[in-house]
């Protein structure tokens, strides 16, 4: 495959043509209704993001270069400001560790050896820059969902010591499997997996596997196979190190099941963990595990730009997108290896583009609005981490962020969907803007898969900065929810995480994408020409944090 090197003035010069050619188009309901978006725009960035040529663009590729010089190119030739000091991009130290040897696991006990298969039967990797992580005979005990909630009165590690051994855990919380614990069937953060593992390494475990469960987890195994098989990307904290885990990692239902079976027990164990009064259990087998890894330390980047506010801008919005993807990984059905992303996040990344672009046809906005396309996402939002350590802009005085992670690729919808009801006044300015259009806000569609905790709005949540991610709807303005909800199904179970999320002209139809990016654009106008300061509501997580930071505003 030919894959041409790109220059920094080709790109600028390319991205200008494309919107000026653009600007003149006239196409679908952006010309008619209003909207200051056009699709052929929209459409030509997705297919350029998504095309082979950027390799699935994964950080530390030429991928990762190619991306950064379009969005580079793009911001100037739309006449943004650099967003870091001169600079259009923010480094962000990143340490990258591949596995040098498949990595291996065994059970046993007394009577018996349980050799699994990698990637089958499990998936291994480590944070830890050592070239060989091994777990020998290690001690397992099972902990239940991993959890310690003291505002829901559940702590699965009460009175157990699991310093040096094996945590074995559950995917999801409580709730998943009982509406009266944690919060119904809507995920917390303490049923996401990077929790898990960040709790076992409090707790000084060694290491920490989880059992995928396709409902609990929210998508199939082969979405674990291929984010975590092969290359992982970490943040690099030489600067500040902690404990961290020797290995971690997931193993199937049928892997857990053997296991206990060769404990002495059986799923019942499982079923029990599942109730208030669980008390975690060692587990009479030993693990035997390793992870060979070569490990490369390099800076990946965030790509940064604005439009300075006219009358306060020192007060700043901030529109985000990951720009990053899988790369090129295991060859599908089709013998297609490129993980291309075309509506993961090609998608979210061409629509800040076209929102910068509205900006900037005027007036200039009074606050200052940031456009952040950030670098790591897939890897466990990493860019967004690095900002939200490092942020270049004061976070005290961020009025919000506005994320777009994945457009509606089916069509107009009557409602608009979101993650975090509950959270902040972001989801009333959503509200507003979708009644202006005719749409209704809709329950969010999947709330125990905790999407909130997974895209890059969830670092500046956890920051204080009142956070949104729009998701498309499901009420399809002629085919009704079914047909919306089937086709959510179909991407998960058929694209997300796999090389067939391509751009298809055939079968895309981005005029629902059109009116749900005119949504998130309305209400970064309505920040960034207003004084408001959307508030965290009573009973988040995050509210206290921005409170202790609203003396630092005035």
């Amino acid at each position: 495959m030919h894959h041409p090197k790109l220059h920094y003035a080709l790109i600028a010069v390319m991205a200008g043509g494309i919107m000026a050619c653009n600007q003149n188009s006239n196409n679908g309901p952006a010309a008619s209704g209003g909207t200051p978006f056009i699709k052929d725009s929209l459409i030509t960035e997705i297919r350029t993001l998504a095309s082979d040529s950027f390799q699935g663009r994964r950080p530390f590729t030429a991928g990762e270069k190619r991306t950064i010089d379009y969005l580079v190119g793009s911001y100037t030739a739309l006449g943004l400001e650099p967003g870091n000091g001169n600079s259009y991009t923010q480094d962000v130290p990143l340490v990258e560790i591949s596995p040098a040897a498949p990595s291996t696991m065994s059970i046993s006990t007394p009577k018996t050896q349980l050799a699994l298969q990698n990637l089958n039967d499990f998936v291994l990797w480590t944070e830890k820059p050592d070239s060989v992580n091994t777990l020998d005979r290690n001690d397992v005990v099972f902990a239940g969902f991993g959890i310690v909630a003291p505002e829901y009165n559940w702590n699965d590690y009460a009175g157990l010591d699991v310093k040096g051994k094996t945590v074995v855990v559950m995917v999801n919380d409580p709730g998943f499997y009982d509406s009266t614990l944690f919060k119904g069937h809507t995920m917390t953060y303490y049923g996401r997996w990077t929790y898990k593992y960040e709790e076992a390494a409090r707790q000084g475990a060694k290491a920490c596997l989880i059992i995928h469960s396709t409902a609990p987890a929210s998508y199939p195994f082969q979405v674990v196979q291929s984010s975590n098989g092969g290359v992982k990307l970490h943040l690099d904290t030489r600067s500040s190190p902690s404990y961290q885990l020797t290995v971690q990692g997931w193993i199937t239902s049928g892997t857990a099941q053997k296991m206990l079976a060769a404990a002495g027990r059986d799923s019942s164990l499982l079923e029990s963990a599942k109730k208030r009064g669980f008390k975690a259990t060692p587990l009479n087998v030993k693990i035997s595990a390793g992870v060979t890894a070569r490990h490369v330390y390099d800076l990946s980047h965030n790509v940064v730009a604005k439009i300075t506010g006219t009358k306060y801008p020192d007060e700043y919005i901030i529109y985000s997108a990951h720009w990053d993807h899988l790369g090129i990984g295991k060859p599908d059905a089709r013998g297609d290896s490129i993980y291309n992303g075309a509506a993961d996040n090609a998608s979210g990344t061409a629509a800040i583009l076209e929102i910068a672009r509205a900006f900037m046809k005027g007036p200039k906005p009074g606050r200052t609005v940031i456009f952040l396309s950030v670098t790591a996402e897939e890897q466990g939002l990493l860019g967004s981490a690095w900002y939200a350590q490092h942020p270049i802009y004061p976070l005290s005085r961020t009025a919000a962020n506005l994320n777009i992670d994945v457009l509606n690729t089916y069509g107009p919808t009557k409602d608009i969907t979101y993650s975090g009801k509950g959270q902040s006044q972001l989801e009333d300015f959503l509200a507003e803007e979708a009644k202006k259009q005719g749409r209704y806000v809709a329950p969010e569609d999947h709330p125990e898969a905790g999407h909130y905790f997974r895209s890059d709005h969830f670092n500046f949540a956890r920051a204080g900065v009142p956070s949104l991610t729009a998701d498309g709807g499901v009420d399809d303005k002629t085919r009704g929810t079914a047909f919306g909800k089937k086709k959510h199904d179909e991407y998960t179970d058929e694209r997300y995480h796999q090389p067939a999320d391509e751009y298809n002209a055939g079968t895309w139809n981005l005029d629902g994408a059109l009116e749900d990016m005119d949504l998130v654009y309305n209400i970064g106008q309505r920040l960034a020409n207003s004084r408001e300061w959307p508030a965290w509501k009573t009973g988040s997580e995050f509210k206290t944090i921005r409170d202790q930071s609203a003396g630092e505003r005035k």
